[in-house]
């Protein structure tokens, strides 16, 4: 599915990855003090392909949190503990004993929130010889491939999400075990189909990780309407597949892209740092 606008940067590079979404901005010292000119130009990025990575990084938590800064409010995680010397930065961690990873279902960063994230950055610590990548989803392209009426109807619909499906919550255990946390009951409620707040494109906005039924209809009665579109908004023609390397940034836009840790490196240890940007209230 081909990308429907080109764009011309003057302070960057942008070497797009798949068809639908995804791309690699080269030449870039994300630990630097960037000009605000090509800060602008890597937001626009963000905005045209959801999601950037940057190759062949070196980054303390404090530089990856000074850049992050650069396009939002860093806000703690709900549900794990920072790094305690940089509170902000959340550990994604798997160790080689765990079988179950972090992340491992399709979703959108705490949509159980009032305020869902903006956008996350994760930074690869140290990944497995093999194994451990990332798919990403494109959200604006599930919602247009959508009929004409299905589209008019989910236009009415508000989701319930919550922090406590069994899919999602799961991937959660061992890291809150291992810091003594117990796990938060969050729910909150958005529509299925949100408008981007700076492109306004209408994009699909129920995920299998948090989203439990529609508002004002029972779970028995929601169930066939998403596990069709739990199905649907992941299609193959609709992703992109990072493959890590230690040293990648991937930063990713959270009001209109999913995304799912691959859980295939059992044996290994996998350590990322995340930063999570604050958003605004879904509309």
């Amino acid at each position: 599915m081909p990308r429907t606008e080109v764009r011309r940067y003057k302070h960057i590079t942008v070497h797009p990855v798949a068809g639908a979404l995804g791309a690699e901005i080269r030449g870039v010292d994300v630990s630097a003090a960037l000009d605000d000119a090509v800060i602008a130009e890597i937001r626009q990025a963000l905005l045209d392909h959801l999601v950037i990575v940057f190759r062949d990084q070196k980054l303390t938590p404090q530089q990856q949190l000074a850049f992050a800064r650069r396009f939002g409010e860093p806000m703690e995680y709900p549900q794990l503990r920072g790094l305690p010397e940089c509170p902000l930065i959340t550990p994604v961690l798997k160790l080689p004993h765990e079988q179950i990873n972090f992340g491992g279902v399709w979703h959108s960063d705490t949509t159980y929130l009032a305020r869902p994230p903006m956008a996350s950055m994760l930074y690869a610590v140290e990944i497995p010889p093999y194994g451990g990548d990332t798919i990403f989803a494109n959200q604006y392209l599930a919602y247009e491939t959508l009929s004409e009426g299905l589209r008019r109807t989910l236009d009415g619909l508000v989701g319930v999400n919550t922090s406590t499906k069994a899919d999602a919550s799961r991937t959660r255990e061992d890291r809150l075990k291992e810091a003594g946390v117990e796990m938060k009951v969050l729910t909150s409620e958005h529509p299925a189909v949100r408008t981007h707040p700076e492109t306004g494109r209408k994009a699909l906005f129920v995920n299998q990780g948090h989203t439990a039924r529609f508002k004002g209809w029972t779970e028995d009665e929601s169930r066939p309407l998403l596990e069709y579109l739990f199905q649907h908004q992941v299609r193959p023609e609709l992703t992109f597949r990072l493959q890590w390397q230690a040293g990648s940034v991937a930063f990713w836009d959270n009001r209109c892209a999913q995304h799912n840790a691959v859980n295939d490196y059992a044996g290994f240890k996998r350590l990322m740092h995340r930063v999570t940007l604050a958003g605004d209230t879904p509309r």
